[in-house]
């Protein structure tokens, strides 16, 4: 048969599920029927309507519950991007279509192909076939021909199969991620720590803003379908991957530990799924009437089924949102979704733990073999242990936001006993060592403070420290060591919102809003990271993501505002945030780049102002001293070099470290006078591990130095007392360990 109308079927056409056509091939499609009013009398648990163009015809495919009788109408109108673009009635009696006229109660199984009148196609512009991640929607009400009375509202939204979520975006952003943190590592291992540090500095800010994307996606929130495809590309970052074995595994691990999975891939044949992104004024109705069977229910009631499993409709279809979203999007069932990320994770861990052990052994091999000089990677190779020991850290911390989310989350599910134990051990144990890690970098920061009026010279002079807990301050500068205790309580606390408040849009985008708010205040005002570049980069970053945040806030529908509104802002967001991950790609991929162009990549960046440069044993600074650094330090007994044995959570003094300050400390001893050891009052005071040899101090008696901002120095009397120059203690005590052995003791 064909339509008369043109008009009708331009609006059954636009009705479309995906089918195996080509990606090529022009169509639009729809996948499941929503209901859109309350007491709905006509429902869909199964709608596959297809329709292609260059045959003109629509496939379909509905398995429909009416409990309509008589005649009715239909009142069809198209919406593109909150836009009305059509709105007709259409009498299903002219067009011929059995068992709509008249409509009969009960069970209505509809599935054949419909002809379409070819100028139909014409009706319909060519952006709406290419445009990706298409917003359309068609929606029909029922009215009565006799009372005009609304019997029934349903409606179907529209894709043309084209997307923004994309297989080699993903692997593309990873891989690129990915060669930035390796690059830094192996510039930190040549000895150019200036340089490594910022290109690590990039890499974790850009990171974090790919994580802050996909957290985008896991609001429950309604978003439009360009934003939902466009947060989907982010979500491996927080481990979200489908690989269909493991799925098959975690499914089995579930049912073994006494879990019930999830099915609702398998039942995609017989039930749709509505993807929701419009609201959550619908969801409580339609999730109520299953447990409930009432004409109509409150906010409260849908969100607290929510919290377990997938929710249903009364006409037996799914709706997912939120966190369930991004599951059913990414092809996972919901209760794996946990154990997916946690997997990955951990996957993730191992493979660096075996990367790095395979490293050392080539280059012990290299060296051996003389592939390579016997000082290329030389503090990699002898402070291995402690190296990797950092890069777990660093590792927990990267992995922090992803594990945080999903373990809260799993609290709400309870998949199983067994991966709520998980949960709880992941958590606790991620939060403890970042936390121990946080308070063991404040003690030494203070310990610097006091003994050396500067939080800068144990934290970069000391290498033991700087490789193990680097991570947590190593992008700041010296005198914002504590700031990742802020970043820490920022993850925590937006993870809350996320995984607790799923069901709740409103909540989550103003508390969302308060902490992006709070994160942008507390950067452009304390400016903690390392330089003016770096402090730029990340500033930018908060911006962007307290812009989200406010757009979040609108598509929450808090304001009431029209559906246009939330169609143009979909499309601002997506174009804002592709073009500045865009922008923040080049930038760190340039930078990069020049930095294994240069012969000295330390030169490429400016000194901080935190004199940092001073303490670190920077290859570009030293070069040429690596063999006389190894002889001074065997004459001094030092078989590790500048680390230690052992893999464990060292004490302060280990950490601030080391057998030099020891030594000159034992040296100051012995060089202090008979007569005020005889008097013992001086024996107990705290003595500064500082050399006054070190070019720290001024060459004559006088302090010509400006006070220092943490205090006023403790051994001065001491050292007035018994030498009155540096240059008189040095000559009671030769040259400093800074210099012995590195050819400045002549």
């Amino acid at each position: 048969m064909r339509f008369p109308n043109v008009r009708s079927a331009l609006l059954l056409s636009a009705l479309a599920a995906v089918q195996p056509t080509s990606a090529e091939e022009a169509m639009l499609s729809s996948t499941s029927l929503n209901s859109c009013q309350l007491n709905s009398q006509f429902t869909a648990s199964l709608f596959n309507v297809v329709y292609t163009p260059h045959n003109n015809s629509a496939a379909i495919n509905v398995v429909a519950t009416s409990s309509i009788q008589g005649y009715v109408s239909f009142d069809v109108s198209v919406v593109a991007y909150g836009y009305q673009i059509i709105k007709q009635s259409v009498d299903p009696c002219k067009l011929g279509l059995a068992g709509l006229c008249p409509m009969t109660a009960g069970n209505i199984p509809l599935k054949f192909n419909l002809e379409v009148d070819p100028s139909a196609k014409d009706q319909i512009p060519g952006i709406a076939y290419t445009f990706p991640d298409l917003d359309a929607t068609v929606r029909v009400v029922l009215n009565d021909t006799k009372t005009h009375e609304s019997l029934a509202c349903v409606e179907a939204d529209v894709s043309n199969g084209k997307t923004v979520n994309l297989l080699a975006v993903k692997w593309t952003l990873a891989i690129i991620a990915g060669l930035v943190l390796c690059s830094s590592a192996v510039l930190n291992g040549l000895g150019h720590s200036n340089a490594a540090a910022h290109i690590a500095s990039g890499a974790l800010s850009l990171f974090g803003f790919f994580q802050a994307q996909a957290i985008l996606g896991m609001m429950s929130v309604h978003l439009p379908p360009v934003v939902q495809s466009w947060t989907q590309d982010f979500q491996w970052t927080m481990g979200i991957i489908n690989v269909n074995f493991l799925e098959d595994i975690f499914t089995w691990y579930q049912r073994a530990t006494g879990g019930t999975p999830s099915t609702i891939f398998d039942s995609l044949t017989t039930v749709s799924v509505q993807v929701e992104k419009r609201g959550l004024s619908v969801l409580p109705d339609a999730a109520l009437n299953v447990y409930r069977r009432s004409a109509s229910l409150l906010p409260r009631a849908a969100s607290a089924l929510s919290k377990r499993g997938n929710i249903t409709t009364g006409s037996g279809s799914y709706i997912v949102y939120g966190i369930q979203r991004v599951a059913f999007r990414a092809d996972i069932e919901s209760t794996n979704l946990f154990l997916t990320g946690l997997v990955f994770y951990c996957l993730l861990v191992v493979f660096t733990i075996g990367g790095v052990a395979a490293f050392k052994g080539y280059c012990e091999l290299a060296a051996k073999k003389k592939w390579m000089k016997s000082d290329t990677f030389l503090e990699f190779r002898n402070g291995w242990l402690t190296i990797l020991k950092g890069i777990l850290f660093r590792l927990t911390l990267i992995g922090y936001p992803q594990m945080t989310i999903l373990c809260l989350w799993e609290f709400t599910q309870v998949d199983s006993p067994a991966e709520v134990v998980l949960a709880i051990f992941f958590l606790v144990g991620m939060t403890v060592t970042l936390g121990w890690a946080a308070f063991k970098v404040v003690r030494i920061a203070r310990r610097s403070v006091a003994m050396h009026r500067n939080p800068a010279y144990i934290l970069f002079s000391d290498p033991h420290a700087l490789n193990k807990w680097g991570f947590l301050y190593v992008q700041f500068r010296a005198s914002a060591y504590y700031f990742v205790i802020p970043v820490l309580g920022y993850t925590f606390v937006k993870s809350l919102f996320i995984a607790f408040a799923q069901g709740k849009g409103n909540v989550q985008a103003i508390g969302l809003l308060l902490i992006e708010a709070g994160a942008l205040i507390a950067a452009s005002v304390l400016r903690p990271w390392m330089d003016k570049s770096t402090n730029s980069f990340n500033i930018s970053i908060c911006a962007v993501n307290f812009i989200n945040s406010i757009f979040l806030l609108i598509f929450s529908d808090i304001f009431d505002q029209p559906a246009l509104v939330n169609g143009v802002i979909g499309l601002i967001l997506f174009f804002l945030n592709a073009i500045f991950a865009t922008v923040l790609l080049i930038m760190v991929i340039v930078s990069t780049t020049l930095v294994f162009y240069r012969k000295n990549p330390d030169g490429r960046y400016q000194f901080m102002a935190d004199d940092r440069t001073s303490f670190m044993k920077s290859q570009s600074q030293l070069t040429g001293t690596t063999e006389l650094d190894a002889l001074a330090a065997t004459a001094r007994g030092d078989k590790g070099g500048y680390y230690k044995p052992g893999l464990d959570l060292d004490d302060d003094n280990e950490s601030i470290s080391s057998e030099s300050m020891r030594r000159q400390t034992g040296a100051a001893r012995l060089s202090i006078p008979t007569g005020l050891d005889n008097q013992g009052h001086h024996q107990n005071q705290r003595r500064s591990l500082i050399d006054p040899s070190v070019p720290l101090f001024p060459a004559s008696g006088s302090s010509s130095r400006s006070p220092s901002p943490y205090g006023p120095p403790t051994t001065g009397a001491f050292r007035a007392q018994n030498n009155s120059t540096p240059t008189g203690f040095r000559a009671q005590n030769n040259a400093s360990p800074w210099q012995r052995g590195a050819g400045y003791d002549h």
